[in-house]
């Protein structure tokens, strides 16, 4: 599929199995702090919504400004973090060279590259939406 051509009614129609909508203060800028961190690739970003593809799983940005009738926009706390709670796993990810330029990039270092018992080492980073972002790899 064409990201970037594909219309809202044939993208919603396309998606299946679980989704994932971040509502975010500034779509542009974290859409480019994933690209840079994460390698994602980022599609459609505007003010107001991006695309992002993480090998091959799909998500989506959106600003605040497009929850405007829906239900959670009240919902949001005033102050940060507006994403406690929400750890988004990034299995094939180097934790390492994630925290090394977590922090050039806006980010806060939770947790530094840890080995840990579920087999995984991998590292804690929140943006300044409040996410928890988890570089991951197997040990």
């Amino acid at each position: 599929m064409d990201y970037e051509t594909v219309s809202a009614e044939e993208f919603g129609a396309s998606l299946r199995g679980m989704g994932l909508n971040l509502l975010v203060r500034d779509v542009e800028a974290q859409a480019q702090r994933l690209a840079a961190l994460f390698g994602m690739t980022a599609f459609r970003v505007s003010r107001d919504f991006a695309i992002l593809q993480y090998g091959t799983q799909v998500f989506q940005l959106h600003a605040d400004s497009t929850y405007a009738t829906h239900p959670l926009l009240n919902l949001l706390p005033e102050n940060p973090p507006r994403g406690a709670g929400v750890q988004i796993h990034l299995f094939d990810t180097d934790p390492d060279d994630s925290a090394e330029r977590a922090e050039a990039l806006g980010f806060t270092i939770l947790q530094p590259p840890t080995d840990k018992p579920h087999g995984l080492r991998e590292c804690f980073l929140l943006c300044e939406d409040g996410y928890a972002w988890v570089p991951s790899r197997p040990l």
